[in-house]
């Protein structure tokens, strides 16, 4: 994995943008800049074990380099899902597509490199977006989120992992220094994660809690949860509401 060094460099960009040159760091990136990204992975695994029938589909939007889409394909190989990830970077699809052919990951998960915003989707057991709704245009997200509403079948699952503001003054001043001090921790210079900080102005516009649940309702998603958090960063599972009352979700929705 080459190490994340871009806003190390003279010639770092001034605005972020997922080229080549940010996908070959890109893993490292997310592992240093994302707190407890494995441990949200893993959740998301138990969730889609849950919710998800044998046989379905599970779209990730904004898949990146495959990585966490790869890592759900292995560990949940027993129930016959299909993985599909979607990517506006061609950089992008092109590093998760030779991953999974390194991994021998081909006939159960593909990338197809689109704007997510004009994708179709078909019917589908669970969608994906993982620190992906933040870089969209906030108002192209309540449609966006919509599409993925009709897509879900009865049962199916939205998991959307954002990192978030306070619009409380004293609660986001102490969540951004925490992350700060996270962020020197995992070796970031006071340099890099200022030119980032700028890079990232106006790309990525992150909403508050009370915010994307708002959305998330408006959408159609009557149940939505946060199911982890560390500070500014949240993960949150919305249900598409099944119509007849069950006990377990996979009882109507898998027919068992």
């Amino acid at each position: 994995m080459t190490i994340d060094n871009i806003f190390k460099e003279s010639n770092s960009p001034d605005e972020f943008t997922f080229n080549r040159q940010v996908v070959e760091v890109f893993d490292d990136m997310l592992e240093r800049s994302i707190p407890c990204y494995h441990q949200a992975t893993g959740m998301i695994c138990t969730l889609l074990n849950h919710f998800c029938c044998h046989g379905d589909t599970v779209y990730d939007l904004g898949c990146s380099t495959g990585t966490t889409l790869l890592e759900l394909a292995h560990q949940l190989s027993d129930m016959n899902l299909s993985f599909v990830g979607l990517d506006s970077s061609e950089p992008m699809i092109d590093k998760a597509e030779l991953k999974a052919k390194m991994l021998s990951r081909k006939p159960d998960v593909r990338f197809q490199k689109i704007d997510i915003i004009d994708a179709e989707l078909n019917e589908c057991g669970a969608v994906l977006l993982n620190y992906t709704l933040q870089f969209l245009r906030p108002p192209a997200r309540p449609h966006f989120l919509k599409k993925i509403y009709n897509a879900l079948k009865p049962g199916g699952i939205l998991i959307v992992c954002e990192k978030i503001i306070s619009h409380r003054p004293v609660i986001n001043r102490a969540y951004i220094n925490l992350y700060l001090d996270f962020k020197r921790s995992q070796g970031y210079s006071e340099t890099e994660i200022a030119k980032k900080r700028e890079s990232l102005e106006n790309v990525l516009v992150p909403f508050s809690i009370h915010e994307n649940l708002d959305l998330l309702k408006e959408s159609g998603f009557s149940e939505t949860e946060s199911f982890f958090q560390w500070f500014n960063f949240v993960s949150f599972i919305s249900v598409k509401k099944i119509t007849t009352m069950a006990s377990h979700p996979k009882s109507t929705s898998c027919g068992a």
